[in-house]
């Protein structure tokens, strides 16, 4: 059957508004990144977004700049790994836009419904490296189903958790973190959001003054503590600040919060 915008999960309908923001950045001049498939997915959601392919007003301004400066992060991030795993995937296209070196594996973990929608408006685009898709609830044991999979734990793995961990209960959040440092050879990464103010962090309180369905989803995941956390299980963390990668990429930062993104490394 097929996969209707309107029926993805609450969760999985936030992945086309950041689609949407994806396209909006690859029509820039001076983009940091091209994602070919963004429009295509902000187009196809418009029943989510209510009749325009662009994401809420509001949201759009708060958040345009930190989706086009983590895009591109994580780009970065997971060049060069011959393993990568994309825990809640959305509509994340780096299996067909980025170059990948032979051999490399990615696999993309999310609920059913998600991929599905996403197969359907990729229609039979090609991707750059073997796209192994693992339909899961990552509360549920999705490690094992991984492995199943052919996901190899002895090999040094590029962990990414994009956009995922503040829609999850603390806890919830280190279980998945637990099985990912169970999953992880020496050598291997994680990266996602990091907010180290918290509840307390500008970015997220004016997202809150005008995200409405959006951030009444939020469960706030590791809050300030992800670097700690990381430590405690054997990483080692290394955190990066929206507003200091804007201006690497030629961006006068917009987030003048000390928000941004970790990755651990074992």
């Amino acid at each position: 059957m097929a996969a209707a915008p309107e029926d993805l999960p609450p969760v999985g309908k936030t992945a086309v508004g950041v689609a949407a923001l994806r396209a909006l950045e690859s029509r820039r001049p001076d983009r940091l990144f091209e994602d070919p498939y963004a429009g295509a997915f902000s187009v196809a959601g418009r029943a989510v977004l209510g009749g325009s392919d662009r994401p809420d007003g509001g949201l759009r301004e708060v958040f345009a700049q930190q989706v086009a400066v983590r895009t591109r992060f994580f780009d970065d991030f997971v060049r060069g790994a011959r393993q990568v795993v994309l825990l809640a995937a959305g509509l994340d296209a780096r299996a067909f836009r980025l170059e990948w070196a032979a051999g490399t594996r990615l696999f993309e973990l999310d609920l059913p419904d998600v991929l599905r929608f996403k197969d359907e408006v990729l229609d039979g685009a090609q991707p750059a490296c073997e796209r192994i898709e693992v339909p899961v609830d990552l509360r549920d044991d999705w490690g094992a189903k991984l492995v199943e999979a052919g996901f190899d734990a002895g090999v040094p793995t590029a962990w990414l958790a994009e956009g995922l961990l503040v829609y999850l209960e603390h806890a919830e959040a280190a279980r998945l973190l637990e099985e990912v440092t169970r999953l992880s050879a020496p050598g291997s990464r994680v990266s996602f959001e990091h907010r180290p103010e918290g509840d307390a962090d500008g970015l997220l309180q004016r997202a809150r003054e005008v995200g409405g369905r959006v951030t009444q989803l939020w469960r706030g995941g590791l809050g300030s503590e992800a670097p700690d956390w990381l430590t405690r299980h054997g990483w080692h963390p290394e955190t990066f600040t929206i507003k200091a990668l804007a201006t690497e990429y030629g961006r006068r930062p917009l987030d003048t919060s000390n928000g941004g993104f970790v990755i651990g490394t074992r």
